[in-house]
């Protein structure tokens, strides 16, 4: 009788053991590349208005840096960038609707922390921006450092990166400041532009992109003042190595292209180059596209759709964009900046 008895537990607790690692395989395990094949579209978690990073317009369709990088995507996997579709989020809630599956990724100047890394059970594959935080203020104050801000009421959006910046900011340096907080960006803007605080801090590009909406743009200036780092990355969820990886290298392709001189108008040339790194780029040498679980052409697809890093910089942030934010860091590295990508080969 105990003989059956131990077995009859033995039994039990090898059943609860399978069904632990059934439901540990299912949640980490999500296979996302094969449901966002079946489904036919990528989902992207954007900003629900950021110039040059993610904004629709009347018609419903979004542009930005931030959408630019889903359709390079959708362009990878389905060879058409009209595969990705947008779904506007706040930044509260971001995180959370990755995690619930609701976006298969999250293309929204989300800061890459530590802390986000290891609460969230998420993971940021590379930088697609360095960013960092500033301050605009209006011309009127006279001011043209960050230090003399002193006593300043300041607006910031909350559950943000940019709220504890702006309180290490202070305490370092022995200032007094009002926090005027608000949850949605929107409010946050509005607040600055009807003047309950005289000052408004956020990431540095996003502060270019926010003075566009403001009553008069030119009346403000922003601080050269750069008061942390931000590198800006795309999110995925952690335990799903084979969409990471997607993610990752369509970035890393669109660096390597604009450092090897291929972009959208030379693809066919690039096609026929013997240039070994042009080569495995492009997929006419090595099998590289089928290791990711794509096609040869998965970079071409990529550089012909949607462009390479620097033609997608270029055109919604920088010298072609109404912003005109100076590459900085996300110049290449052989140009002065940091952007890097490790080769393909």
């Amino acid at each position: 009788m105990r003989t059956f008895r131990g077995g009859l537990l033995i039994g039990l607790a090898v059943a609860v053991l399978v069904a632990a690692l059934a439901i540990t395989y299912e949640r980490y395990d999500t296979r996302t590349l094969k449901r966002t094949i079946r489904r036919g579209e990528v989902l992207c978690g954007v900003n629900k208005g950021l110039p040059g990073f993610s904004i629709p317009d009347d018609k419903g369709d979004w542009t930005g840096f931030d959408v630019d990088f889903c359709r390079a995507v959708a362009a990878a996997i389905f060879d058409d960038p009209k595969k990705a579709k947008f779904v506007p989020l706040d930044a509260s809630e971001r995180f959370k609707e990755l995690q619930n599956r609701k976006v298969d990724i999250l293309s929204r100047n989300s800061t890459w922390s530590m802390s986000r890394e290891t609460s969230y059970d998420l993971y940021f594959p590379a930088v697609a921006f360095y960013d960092g935080g500033g301050f605009m203020v209006p011309r009127a104050r006279n001011i043209e450092s960050a230090l003399e801000l002193n006593g300043s009421k300041v607006c910031v959006q909350s559950e943000t990166t940019t709220q504890l910046n702006l309180a290490d900011y202070f305490r370092a340096n022995n200032m007094k400041y009002q926090e005027i907080k608000f949850g949605k960006l929107e409010d946050v803007i509005k607040a600055y532009d009807s003047g309950q605080c005289d000052v408004l801090t956020a990431d540095v590009s996003q502060l270019y992109a926010l003075r566009l909406d403001l009553t008069k743009p030119g009346d403000h200036t922003i601080l050269p003042d750069v008061i942390s780092k931000e590198p800006l990355a795309p999110v995925v969820r952690e335990r799903d190595d084979d969409w990471m990886l997607i993610v990752k290298w369509t970035l890393y392709a669109m660096i390597n292209a604009e450092e090897l001189g291929v972009n959208s108008k030379n693809i066919d040339e690039a096609l026929k180059s013997k240039k070994p790194d042009v080569m495995r780029l492009v997929g006419t040498e090595g099998n590289y596209g089928e290791e990711l679980g794509l096609t040869k052409d998965w970079a071409v697809r990529i550089i012909r759709h949607v462009g390479n890093y620097g033609e997608v910089y270029e055109r919604n942030v920088g010298s072609e964009s109404k912003l005109k934010i100076p590459r900085g860091l996300n110049q290449l590295w052989s140009a002065g900046g940091i952007q890097y990508a490790p080769p393909i080969r």
